[in-house]
């Protein structure tokens, strides 16, 4: 089995979706175990059943520090424990910027509610006073707009009549202690997906100048020019040719590269089947280490290979100034 995603979770309270965490990674097949807990309460009742569990917590209040200085405690206590995730579950501090940037796409929240509806506090009464038929629940990446991250996952939760915003809170929670564990599995799990490595491809290979995709034997393949003239620049192979990884197959400058550049890291690249006695090379996307910005270089300098000319004089002109 692949090694478990280390996670962190910062809490204020009684940690009630926390547990719900702790109790998930229980199962031998979740594929995240739970490092460290942290409050800026140091009386949360959370603490004491993590510390029940045998997991690492850290408390320091929050009171005559700023944001600044409390979120760099919090960090660091992070860091130390290895985490490689952050979780918020009734985490009742407004992040800074500069935190929400060192864990950008690795901290996720759970609001109580439907999102983008009822950002902030008092979910459920709002829910109730709009006459809405369902509420709910959504986990999101946090970002540095509050409850704006874009949005993983939610539960729809009916509203009952003679419902309050108690009676509708009680079942809400039921859903998130569902939602939170399966959503934080998938995502921590997702550089092993397929569909989801496939969707990072084609944003980078896309974003290049006239660049279209086309299927070449099933596997999607992009090309520059025009689609009648275009040349492949790039292949998404996963089963391509009988390949058995996941990756990437790029132009290189002729079989030396090639050579070099297997010999160099032989775990990350090797020869296509195919492709690899006309000197391309595949680099592996399922290694759970992907450098997208290695992999964006790749495609731009496999793009500027089978490029038409005019594209690559405007670029190289570009690039003087």
């Amino acid at each position: 089995m692949a090694e478990k995603a280390r996670v962190a979770i910062l809490i204020s309270g009684r940690g009630s979706n926390m547990a719900a965490l702790v109790y998930a990674a229980k199962a031998g097949d979740c594929p995240y175990e739970i490092v460290l807990v942290a409050s800026n309460d140091p009386a949360a009742p959370g603490l004491a059943l993590a510390e029940a569990e045998a997991i690492a917590t850290c408390a320091h209040p929050h009171k005559g520090l700023t944001r600044e200085a409390h979120d760099q405690i919090m960090h660091d206590a992070i860091v130390r424990s290895g985490a490689e995730y952050v979780v918020l579950a009734g985490y009742m501090r407004i992040l800074s910027d500069g935190f929400v940037q060192k864990w950008a796409d690795r901290m996720v929240n759970i609001h109580p509610s439907l999102l983008p509806k009822y950002k902030g506090l008092d979910t459920y009464q709002r829910a109730l006073d709009a006459g809405d038929r369902v509420a709910g629940c959504s986990v999101h990446l946090v970002t540095p707009q509050l409850d704006d991250g874009p949005i993983l996952a939610q539960t729809e939760v009916a509203i009952l009549p003679g419902d309050d915003a108690d009676s509708l809170a009680s079942r809400i929670l039921i859903a998130e202690h569902q939602l939170y564990p399966a959503t934080l599995a998938r995502y921590v799990t997702r550089e092993a997906d397929p569909e989801w490595i496939l969707d990072q491809v084609r944003k980078r290979a896309l974003a290049l100048e006239e660049t279209h995709e086309r299927e070449s034997f099933g596997s999607p393949g992009w090309r520059v020019g025009s689609e009648k003239t275009g040349k492949y620049f790039a292949y998404f192979t996963q089963k391509l040719h009988g390949e058995a990884s996941v990756g990437l197959l790029v132009k290189t400058s002729g079989l030396d590269e090639q050579a070099a550049l297997i010999d160099a890291d032989p775990e990350l690249y090797y020869a296509p089947k195919f492709y690899g006695k006309s000197g391309w090379i595949a680099i592996r996307l399922d290694l759970g280490r992907t450098d997208w910005d290695h992999i964006a270089d790749w495609l731009a300098k496999s793009w500027r290979l089978v490029a038409p000319k005019r594209l690559t004089r405007m670029i190289d002109i570009a690039d003087q100034f």
